[in-house]
């Protein structure tokens, strides 16, 4: 399955609160259907993206490297848009 632009949106907004709550308030949405979205992208690319003993949430090494390129994509489909 594809990854599509929203579940890089989910991604980056955790990335940039640092939390999966404050993400689902970024997005107004719900924190579990958030996470369950997470957790999806994380067994379609089989690496995980966040670590997430740590408070704040902490990006992988995966993660980084997801997020410079979901930043690049998402900025693209943007001015597509």
């Amino acid at each position: 399955m594809p990854i599509d632009i929203r579940q890089l949106r989910y991604f980056l907004a955790v990335a940039a609160e640092g939390s999966f709550t404050k993400g689902a308030q970024r997005l107004h949405m719900a924190q579990a259907p958030l996470s369950k979205r997470i957790q999806d992208l994380e067994d379609e690319l089989g690496v995980r993206l966040f670590d997430r003993e740590s408070r704040p949430v902490t990006l992988t090494p995966a993660g980084f490297l997801l997020r410079e390129e979901a930043l690049r994509v998402v900025h693209r489909m943007d001015q597509l848009q």
